[in-house]
């Protein structure tokens, strides 16, 4: 068997691999009680106090979105999660409830005419709503693999800790919160889907 072909045959395996670290979906144990939980693992890499009605979050060293806020209350956090290639990309429903929009919004990049749009990635922004709190979650694909999965339509119901959506390879997932729940995510913290508390629910 000549090099090339084991050198072949080591890569296909490498990438099987790879492949199947990649789609792995692991159960997660959701807490019970009432808290807002990770929609994605990952590592937190901002969160954001603000009272505008509009913001835009940054996606990696070039990319960037914008998001409404005050869709979601006057006051908010936003806070991001990066998602390494070695993560689970499954995106879980922060908190029980009913869909109440989803919003896709196709990326471009290095639009030279439109510097204002000029490396907007692409994004599927998904609001729950339980009650008097609405949260939103933002999938955000990088301008490689811009493959974004929604699983939810309007008006479903969803449990907290269920699945929503996936995001292929490294990718983003941000969610915004009102400011009147307790916030107890940290900057450089590791979120597990479903499982990590991000906030508590102030009664």
């Amino acid at each position: 068997m000549g090099w090339i072909l084991k050198a072949i045959i080591v890569l296909a395996l490498l990438l099987i691999l790879f492949l199947l670290n990649f789609y792995r979906d692991p159960k997660r144990a959701v807490p019970k009680g009432y808290n807002i939980v990770a929609p994605s693992d990952g590592r937190v890499i901002s969160i954001i106090d603000t009272s505008k009605n509009s913001i835009e979050v940054k996606k990696g060293l070039l990319g960037k979105i914008k998001t409404l806020t005050k869709d979601i209350a006057k006051e908010c956090y936003v806070v991001s999660i990066f998602m390494s290639p070695f993560d689970v990309h499954i995106n879980r429903a922060p908190i029980e409830g009913v869909i109440r929009s989803v919003k896709h919004t196709k990326g471009s990049f290095f639009k030279a005419y439109d510097l204002e749009k000029s490396l907007q990635n692409e994004k599927n922004e998904i609001i729950i709503q339980n009650g008097n709190l609405r949260i939103k979650v933002i999938q955000i694909a990088g301008f490689l693999a811009r493959r974004i999965k929604c699983y939810v339509k309007p008006n479903q119901k969803v449990n907290k800790g269920s699945k929503i959506g996936m995001i292929a390879l490294s990718s983003q997932t941000t969610i915004v919160i009102p400011k009147w729940v307790g916030l107890k995510a940290k900057t450089g913290q590791h979120m597990k889907a479903g499982s990590t508390i991000i906030a508590g629910i102030k009664n």
